[in-house]
């Protein structure tokens, strides 16, 4: 078996986290593949004793893994898939973060989910990724996002309008701060700070939720994912973002987005003991009352 290990920095309090790691990876004769600047920001600070392969591109790991272990918080695991992208490599999240709905397997559980993943007591979910396109190719070949696609304003103290069609229906011109354009998987992510409803991840939609709408009777609106969402942006001061997971670019106004779904997915692994659901109830605390 070939594990690849990704990450892309690591706080001295998880260094003996990831020595405890790499030992047993190597004690089960596992093939050990390490991000390469990961493993030079690691090894600045601890020496690193387990040989181990780098890698940079994803093409150093087509063909050559079984699976992938993200290091990180969220944001890091949605750096994986630009590493991933079609291979169908499977991801484990381990969270060294904060709240980890993706990354959601402790340092402290790692022992025994090596052992699991070893001996394949685990079950593989498939995300779907949403794919954003424009005459200028934005984000180049890696236009692609497993939580979220995100226009909003540049300058602080205006709105934007965002004139927005479904399968070249009208729906709606949004005044706000932005629009969010999510999978299932970003239901819980800036979707759900902003009052947009949670998505089970097998659920085959999208969910359009303004930011800071001046629209006050406007709300979130869930629609199936094998539609095309057209986007044009205006603004006053001609300028404005466009986020995809944790990339971004500025774009000038009226510049024309087309959303639809990804052809391919991303397999994420799913551990004995853990699911969607208990997943919400420990990150939001769901349960949490004295009659329970």
């Amino acid at each position: 078996m070939n594990i690849a290990i990704f990450g892309k920095s690591l706080s001295p309090e998880h260094h003996p986290f990831l020595i405890q790691l790499l030992q047993q990876l190597e004690e089960a004769h596992v093939g050990i593949i390490v991000y390469a600047p990961f493993y030079k920001e690691v090894t600045a600070s601890i020496p690193i004793e387990t040989p181990v392969e780098l890698f940079n591109t994803h093409t150093d790991l087509r063909g050559k893994l079984d699976l992938l272990l993200s290091i990180g918080g969220d944001g890091t695991l949605l750096d994986t898939i630009t590493l991933v992208r079609d291979s169908e490599i499977p991801i484990l999240g381990v969270n060294t973060g904060r709240l980890g709905f993706l990354s959601n397997i402790s340092k402290e559980e790692i022992a025994v989910t090596i052992d699991e993943l070893l001996n394949h007591q685990y079950t593989l979910e498939t995300r779907s990724l949403l794919r954003v396109e424009s005459q200028d190719k934005l984000f180049g070949d890696i236009n692609y996002a497993m939580n979220d696609l995100m226009v909003y304003k540049k300058a602080p103290l205006s709105l934007i309008l965002i004139h927005t069609f479904i399968n070249e229906q009208f729906l709606n011109s949004y005044w706000a701060d932005g629009l969010i354009v999510c999978t299932p998987t970003g239901s819980t992510a800036y979707n759900l700070s902003c009052g947009g409803p949670i998505i089970t991840p097998d659920c085959q939609n999208f969910v359009i939720t303004p930011i800071a709408t001046h629209n006050l009777t406007v709300r979130p609106i869930v629609i199936p994912d094998n539609s095309v969402i057209r986007l044009i942006v205006e603004d006053r001061n001609h300028d404005f973002f466009v986020g995809l997971d944790s990339r971004s670019i500025a774009l000038h106004a009226k510049t024309e987005l087309t959303i639809r779904k990804e052809e391919f997915g991303v397999k994420l692994i799913k551990t004995m003991g853990k699911d969607f659901f208990s997943t919400i109830r420990e990150k939001l605390n769901w349960g949490l009352d004295k009659r329970n």
